[in-house]
């Protein structure tokens, strides 16, 4: 297969989609993808078990996600497509590739979503008034909202994700303003000035030892989850080759103000003995400072980020679904699209699955977290390592002149792409060594996973004019290179 007809083939995939996201909104998105619950609430448990050390343990995930982004930034400028990782993944490591890729991904989200939607109708139940809703009737309104902007147009989508971005941002940025005013002035929180005896007071840094906060890295990975939406958005971006690496870029700073900054500040500001699982570390803060209603304003944001996490995942999985239908790696149904550019039948599906959290909250509004949380996490790990070796497959072809280089390139490659990679790996490790959620994970969630993607492959071979069965890109170049068509 020539170049071209290559390429013509991947820009049919694309085919009907609006480059009607604009540079304010791409920005937002990739700042959305970064920050999210993980920090709002999760931070709050992080710092029980680990202490000061939490940021580093940011520090290092954010290090890695920085260039899981660059890798992937390094993609997007050699050809955007609303497929992203998935049809990066059809071109330089064939359709089966692209087949584990795109469905572990909707594994993830599928699962993930769930989650979000779960999470909605608990933080709606925070505020007194609505006690008595039953949890899937809040449960049910997010997905009705959330998945109705969906379906019209990807400009709704990509506004609403401004917005909720524009709301956890604003809610950071005014914790980190207040909180180094504070700082600055030596003004007491909770009876007791700030500073840096807050730490050394309190244990150290490593006040339960390194191992703790090392463990918690499996944990705090996921925090980032959803920075990869960023490349799908990329598709349906204005001008996409000038507004991705900018935005890229923002990430790595905005990691280190946002996570690190934010740790720093909540460690100096009260003992992190002060923080707990379950509440949110600002609403502890500002609750030392007496400030009224803030914990109402707090779970509004939080709220808030995960309407943005459902909102991110729902879009993202409609635009894999259809690529992976392009390839014959899912029925023909799903590569649908309405009038209007946006992949109907894809977010129908994920719908179908969201509903299906809606019944788990209604039988089992207590365990839903449990049942479907650590599902999705090999997927992120997954998703990543694929875009990652994505990235390998690009350079070298670029390094041999098949393919010309791009100006926005991964730094540090391929040693930096060999380091991510064994961070993943690591991720994994540490998994499974967090008995029992985690071990389960890995010893059941895996195989189950290995099963059923091999069942859907078998299932799907031959279904489409593109199928699994047709060599892939790999298998064809290295056929011509031996001459062998």
């Amino acid at each position: 297969m020539s170049e071209q007809a290559k390429q013509d083939w991947l820009a049919s995939h694309d085919a009907g989609y609006h480059q009607a996201l604009k540079p304010r909104q791409i920005q937002m998105i990739a700042i959305g993808g970064a920050i999210g619950t993980g920090l709002f609430l999760g931070a709050g448990a992080r710092l029980q078990a680990s202490g000061p050390a939490l940021a580093l343990v940011y520090g290092a995930c954010g290090f890695f996600s920085f260039f899981i982004l660059r890798a992937l930034g390094e993609l997007v400028m050699y050809r955007p497509t609303a497929g992203s990782f998935v049809s990066y993944s059809r071109e330089f490591l064939g359709e089966k590739a692209s087949f584990v890729c795109g469905w572990m991904f909707f594994l993830n989200w599928a699962h993930a979503g769930i989650v979000d939607i779960t999470a909605v109708a608990l933080y709606m139940h925070y505020w007194g008034s609505f006690a008595a809703v039953p949890q899937w009737v809040f449960a049910a309104i997010a997905l009705g909202f959330v998945g109705g902007m969906n379906l019209l147009a990807v400009k709704f989508f990509g506004e609403l994700e401004f917005w909720f971005s524009l709301i956890k941002v604003t809610a950071l940025i005014a914790f980190l303003i207040i909180g180094s005013a504070i700082l600055a002035t030596g003004h007491p929180v909770g009876g007791a000035a700030p500073g840096l005896h807050m730490i050394t007071e309190n244990g150290g840094f490593f006040p339960h030892g390194i191992m703790p906060a090392i463990v918690l890295i499996q944990g705090v990975v996921f925090a980032y989850a959803g920075i990869e939406i960023v490349g799908t958005a990329a598709g349906e971006a204005q001008n996409p080759r000038a507004v991705l690496p900018r935005a890229i870029n923002n990430v790595v700073w905005r990691i280190c103000l946002f996570y690190i900054g934010s740790v720093v500040l909540l460690v100096l500001l009260l003992p992190w003995t002060a923080y707990k699982a379950g509440t949110s570390p600002f609403v502890t803060f500002f609750s030392s400072l007496g400030v009224p209603g803030i914990g109402s304003v707090m779970n509004l944001v939080v709220l808030t980020a995960a309407l943005s996490s459902l909102n991110s995942g729902l879009y993202s999985t409609g635009r894999v679904l259809r690529s992976l239908a392009m390839g014959g790696s899912a029925p023909k149904l799903v590569s649908k699209m309405s009038a209007q550019g946006v992949p109907t039948s894809g977010i129908l599906v994920t719908l179908v699955i969201y509903a299906f959290g809606v019944v788990l909250n209604y039988y089992v509004p207590s365990r839903v977290f449990e049942i479907v949380l650590n599902i999705s996490s090999v997927g992120v790990v997954s998703t990543w390592a694929f875009i990652v070796v994505c990235q390998m497959r690009l350079r070298a072809a670029q390094n041999r002149g098949a393919i010309a280089p791009v100006s926005f390139r991964m730094p540090g490659a391929p040693v930096m792409a060999w380091l991510t990679l064994g961070f993943l790996l690591g991720v994994i490790v540490l998994m499974a060594n967090d008995y029992p959620v985690g071990t389960y994970t890995i010893l059941i969630g895996i195989p189950v996973v290995a099963v059923l993607l091999g069942i859907g492959w078998t299932l799907l071979k031959g279904t489409h004019p593109f199928a699994p069965t047709a060599p892939s890109y790999l298998a064809t170049e290295v056929a011509e290179e031996r001459g062998e068509i």
